[in-house]
C-alpha cells in the first residue's frame, strides 16, 4: 500500500511539474473569479484540521498551516496564502484539548 501511495505522489509531482508552470499545479482544473483584486477558484475551496493542541489560538494556528501545506501542494505557493483566501470559515472546540476546522477558498493575487 506504501508503495502505491508513494507511485502516486511520484507522479502527481510530475504532472505538476510538467503542466503549464510548476507554480500553477493543478488549477487548470478549476473556474476562476475576481473577487476585488484577487483571482479565486470559483466553487472550490479546501479544508484545514488541527486536533490535541492546548490553546484555541495554537489549534487555529495549525489548522492553517494544514490549509496553506495542502494548497501549497496542489497549486503552489502563489495560491496557498490563507490570508488571501475567500470564504474563510473556522470552527474550534476544546477545553482540555482544542482543534479547529477551517474551509477557505484559494486565491492568489491578481495578475
Amino acid at each position: 500500500m506504501r508503495l502505491s501511495i508513494a507511485l502516486i505522489v511520484t507522479g502527481l509531482s510530475l504532472a505538476m511539474a510538467s503542466s503549464a508552470g510548476a507554480e500553477d499545479g493543478l488549477t487548470g482544473l478549476h473556474d476562476k473569479v475576481r473577487i476585488g483584486g484577487k483571482l479565486c477558484f470559483r466553487g472550490h475551496s479546501h479544508a484545514g484540521n488541527s486536533s490535541g493542541h492546548a490553546s484555541r489560538k495554537a489549534a487555529e494556528v495549525e489548522a492553517i498551516r494544514n490549509w496553506q501545506d495542502f494548497t501549497a501542494f496542489e497549486y503552489g505557493n502563489a495560491w496557498a496564502s490563507y490570508r488571501l483566501a475567500a470564504g474563510k470559515s473556522m470552527h474550534c472546540s476544546g477545553g482540555g484539548s482544542w482543534g479547529c476546522t477551517i474551509d477557505a477558498t484559494p486565491c492568489r493575487s491578481g495578475r
